[in-house]
């Protein structure tokens, strides 16, 4: 055994220790032996829990590393296609993609995060250089975060021509998924722009997560295409709709019986909590078997100021916008930045038992509950058997 962690605590306030052998959990248990192998390190009380998932990040867009950046506000309501105009201004001279996107991970990496799904922008004059930006990035961080890559094309498809065929070579470059926008309220044409999305995934054998902002029984529709669509390929467990700010306008008759199709169809729905945004009726769909989880969304760039790449954070702003109070409902909004998140990136290797990765975050609390409400910023980051990180990892306003 290369070391024993000792005086931990489970999520059911059990006591746990963990015996490490060659990056894996090999022991998992109520205390050590007497006699050990190894280094030993108390954990005195402390929450073990799986490391956080980011489910939903966008690596290329933030502003840091850097200074602050004052925020631009749309001249009306929020507009999909005036945001990405300002964010196209405000990174025109930006520093390079990969200089910011290790920033941003890095970030999250410190927080407790081992595990990302980043969107990178594809478009006619960004063309691949931000996938191949994060593709390097996942090379050089192999050793410490797993990332998926997103093709999104921010400017749409059928709005932006070239596009599509973009989407594939991103796939064929490395890509891990092909991601959407809006088929009606940015692209206008809800059957082609889905046609060429699911067209591609079917293709090439790869997943799909769709950003979808449409509002009202518009949004609702497409989800209804978007979960045909997805048992018509028997894509089922591979197909992410990312925001569906519909499901959250809407009576909540709608959302369940929304949210029992996706279901049925194995959709699974990304929310992040939006600020002045309807949010998801987490609850409720979670009682409809939706499966939901969380990420991070934007982090300091040109759609919002805030953001700090910090799941704990994430999962309470998700459980306050939605209502979640008591232990069983704040475990969910624990679930959707932990096991949820895992199965919705399709994680095999994952979890405290044995035979897994010896991955996880020490936290001070006493239970997921007081975690998701306390955020205690305090914690130690193991990745493969090894501490990674012991202190609170802060913005660099350099």
């Amino acid at each position: 055994m290369d070391n024993w962690l000792i005086n931990g605590r489970l999520a059911d306030g059990s006591p746990l220790a963990i015996g490490i052998a060659d990056g894996r959990i090999d022991h998992l248990c109520a205390a050590a032996p007497d006699v050990v192998e190894g280094e030993v390190h108390d954990l005195e009380g402390r929450l073990v829990v799986p490391p956080f998932i980011d489910g939903h990040i966008h690596l290329d867009k933030s502003f840091l590393p850097g200074g602050w950046q004052p925020h631009r506000a749309c001249t009306g309501a929020f507009d999909v296609r005036e945001r990405v105009a300002f964010e196209k201004a405000a990174l025109a001279n930006a520093r390079p993609v990969r200089e910011r996107a290790m920033a941003l991970a890095e970030l999250a990496l410190g927080n407790g995060t081992l595990h990302l799904r980043s969107h990178a922008d594809v478009d006619m004059k960004a063309g691949l250089s931000n996938v191949e930006a994060l593709l390097d990035l996942r090379e050089a961080m192999a050793d410490a975060i797993t990332v998926q890559i997103v093709a999104f094309p921010q400017s749409g498809i059928l709005s932006d021509p070239g596009t599509a065929d973009l989407l594939s070579a991103a796939v064929d470059a490395g890509a891990d998924l092909v991601g959407g926008i809006d088929p009606v309220g940015f692209d206008g044409a809800q059957d082609d722009h889905l046609d060429i999305v699911f067209g591609i995934a079917d293709r090439k054998g790869v997943p799909i997560d769709i950003h979808l902002h449409d509002f009202g029984m518009v949004g609702i529709a497409q989800l209804e295409d978007i979960a045909q669509r997805t048992q018509a390929l028997g894509m089922g467990g591979r197909v992410t709709v990312s925001h569906a700010y519909a499901l959250g306008d809407v009576p909540l008759d709608v959302a369940r019986r929304t949210g029992a199709l996706l279901a049925r169809a194995g959709v699974a729905i990304m929310t992040n909590g939006p600020g002045p945004q309807p949010c998801p009726p987490v609850a409720a769909l979670a009682q409809e078997g939706v499966l939901l989880f969380s990420g991070s969304d934007n982090v300091r760039d040109a759609w919002w100021p805030y953001g700090d790449a910090d799941m704990l954070e994430r999962a309470m702003m998700v459980g306050y916008r939605a209502g979640l109070y008591t232990d069983k409902e704040l475990e969910l909004a624990f679930a959707m930045v932990t096991g949820n998140a895992a199965r919705a990136l399709g994680l095999r290797d994952y979890g405290l038992a044995e035979g897994m990765p010896a991955d996880f975050v020490v936290l001070n609390a006493q239970s997921v509950a007081e975690a998701v409400v306390a955020r205690p910023k305090r914690r130690e980051v193991w990745r493969g058997g090894r501490r990674i990180a012991v202190e609170e990892k802060k913005i660099d306003a350099e």
